[in-house]
């Protein structure tokens, strides 16, 4: 029985069921991405985006889709769907009669008396593409004739038709092997059966993706079919069709594609979901070990994503310490310019103490742990100081003033034509509600595993931020931290950073205030689908991510909720009322298994409107969302027992 299923009335309604994608991927970077009719709704949608080196790492889409088509007693029964703006041409969906995502996704058509299933799988390790197709039922036989749509573009971009384009093919075991432009790899399409292929290049002009229409974004494409394969099957058998970057054996790709199966872990709970998810991000391309933010379109390394993530995605998905330390060591490797000299998300940096933090509170030896990285530690709050940083640097009260033009300098960092929604210039709360912590953490190890000299040195600017921090953002009368403090004063717009203040190891704020800011934050942002980024009393308040950029932008830090924000919310239900939250602790994370049938199936998404009933949105599979849930699930069963 699978996890997830979706019944055949959910199935041909297409309002229904271009809302739903599925997504898979492999630890290469490679992923496939499309709706759960076949029907691609984005520029991201496509059966193989590889990551390519040569093109400085991006990822790239080579194969758009494949359509299919039943030939039987002359009649042409086609499987495929397209939109055409105001058309969908052919309506293979009404086809469909079943989709299962889990242990493959796999989409089940009904053509009369003739039932034929496809199923989808990116190889491990590999940057190859399955697709088995299985004629479950026929009466007799049936002509199976495969189109491929090819790409070959940066999945950001979009494509049309042009003179440059290499239409032709070369022959190889079991199909053919193409490349579009100079410089690509080739996309080798090969078949575990006897198939023809007849060469007949030709554009398929304005394939529109409906997401991106409604967006207000370039919607339209147009791709390369160069022929189609043509083979016999027979009730019971089955062809298995490889996209690769190289060329196999063609009677190998059966057996490929059931041990591949095979190896894909099984799906019977939530937790096992989060689980898989977790180890999906974990991209191990070219023997580099590095976090991907999110699908199908974020990135890969990111400084800020990473360090939030990494705790949740290694020891609490799998308690693997050697994993963590390696993706934090390819990240110090790789992010120097940003941990030490310049970054436009300020606070950033500081999220290593508290990962490190973490991983120590999970069980890693302290000494070993300041040893190895407590050097880097030490350099990144000494780039705080006054010359190093021109975005941010510490005042002489001990706290970071962050503020450069035009710019959002934090996690905040939406823009419309060029101007940060929410800029947050001067002080702020979570920036130096990290930068104390930090520094109190350097102390406590340098005290016990360092020297004296950096205890000279910074345990002074420790006093001073701690006899600062409170009285620049403490708001008695609103009994709430200020978000931000500027040239004018207190910003009291009601956002969760100020949670960050209290959920520190070494907080700067008395601690008789804690149980305060935190029912504040509880009363106006807490939805059942995470922390909400603003008040919905305030008036700049979007309940709603929905309509063009502009909207989108303004919803996407002024309301919408953030699932990444429950850990740290959760944390401090447990801190402040004990084992007695575990309940409220489990229906704030239930919501999202509930929702693993809707936007990304089985994925864990970015981000929810503020306002109910709360669907979700922004990227369908989120590193920080699965990361925090894995960090919530680990809380829950640490309090599990003395909640009894």
């Amino acid at each position: 029985m699978a996890f997830l299923k979706f019944n055949k009335a959910e199935l041909v309604n297409l309002s229904y069921s271009l809302k739903r994608e599925v997504i898979f991927a492999n630890k290469t970077g490679a992923y496939a991405n499309t709706t759960i009719v076949s029907c691609n709704t984005r520029r991201y949608h496509g059966l193989m985006a590889v990551t390519l080196d040569r093109f400085g790492g991006d990822k790239f889409l080579l194969l758009s889709a494949v359509d299919e088509t039943f030939v039987v007693d002359g009649k042409q029964f086609h499987l495929g769907i397209h939109n055409y703006g105001n058309v969908y041409d052919p309506r293979g969906h009404k086809y469909v009669v079943d989709f299962e995502s889990d242990p493959a996704p796999a989409i089940t058509y009904k053509v009369g008396e003739i039932l034929f299933r496809k199923s989808l799988l990116l190889v491990p390790g590999k940057d190859q593409a399955l697709i088995k197709y299985e004629l479950l039922s026929s009466p007799s036989k049936v002509e199976l004739q495969l189109k491929p749509f090819l790409a070959f573009r940066n999945i950001h971009a979009l494509t049309s038709q042009n003179d440059e384009a290499n239409t032709d093919y070369v022959p190889v075991p079991g199909g053919a092997q193409f490349c579009m432009y100079a410089g690509f790899p080739n996309l080798v399409l090969q078949l575990s059966k006897k198939a023809v292929y007849s060469h007949n290049p030709a554009w398929y002009y304005g394939i529109t993706y409906s997401d991106e229409y409604r967006r207000g974004f370039d919607c339209r494409e147009d791709l390369l079919v160069p022929g189609q394969f043509s083979l016999t099957l027979e009730q019971g058998q089955s062809v298995v069709l490889s996209a690769s970057l190289y060329e196999e054996k063609p009677a190998g790709l059966a057996k490929l594609f059931e041990s591949t199966l095979a190896k894909t872990p099984s799906i019977s709970s939530s937790r096992d979901q989060l689980a898989l998810w977790a180890d999906l991000f974990i991209c191990n391309h070219n023997g580099r070990k590095r976090i991907t933010a999110g699908f199908s379109w974020m990135f890969t390394g990111l400084l800020r994503e990473t360090l939030l993530a990494l705790p949740g995605l290694t020891l609490y998905a799998s308690g693997n310490k050697a994993e963590f330390e390696e993706i934090l060591d390819n990240l110090i490797a790789d992010e120097q310019e940003r941990l030490l000299r310049r970054t436009t998300q300020v606070e950033a940096p500081l999220y290593l103490a508290s990962a490190l933090q973490a991983y120590i509170e999970y069980g890693a030896d302290p000494e070993a742990v300041w040893k190895k990285y407590g050097p880097t530690v030490k350099k990144i709050i000494a780039s705080y100081l006054p010359g190093v940083r021109r975005e941010v640097a510490m005042h002489p009260n001990g706290l970071l003033w962050a503020q450069a033009d035009k710019v959002a300098l934090t996690w905040m960092n939406a823009y419309i034509n060029g101007v940060p929604v929410t800029e947050r210039p001067g002080y702020q709360v979570e920036t130096n509600a990290f930068w104390y912590n930090s520094i109190c953490f350097a102390l406590e190890m340098e005290g016990k595993y360092g020297g004296k000299a950096f205890i000279k040195e910074w345990a002074p600017i420790r006093d001073l931020i701690l006899a600062n921090f409170q009285k620049t953002f403490w708001n008695e009368e609103r009994g709430i931290l200020a978000d931000y403090v500027d040239g004018y004063g207190q910003n009291l717009d009601m956002r969760p950073n100020q949670m960050f203040a209290i959920w520190v190891k070494y907080s700067p704020v008395d601690e008789m205030l804690h149980r305060q800011i935190f029912r504040a934050v509880a009363a106006e942002l807490e939805t059942g689908r995470g922390i909400r980024t603003l008040s919905p009393r305030d008036v700049k308040y979007k309940g709603v991510y929905e309509g063009s950029q502009i909207e989108r932008d303004l919803a996407y830090h002024q309301g919408s909720t953030r699932p990444w924000l429950l850990q740290y919310y959760v944390d401090l239900g447990f801190r402040l009322n004990g084992p007695g939250f575990w309940k409220k602790a489990e229906w704030l994370c239930e919501g999202f298994f509930q929702d693993l049938g809707k936007h990304g199936v089985g994925a864990f998404s970015e981000l929810y409107d503020g306002d109910p009933p709360q669907e979700p949105h922004g990227a369908i599979a989120s590193a920080l969302s699965t990361a925090a849930l894995l960090a919530v699930d680990y809380r829950m069963n640490k309090n599990k027992e003395d909640a009894k």
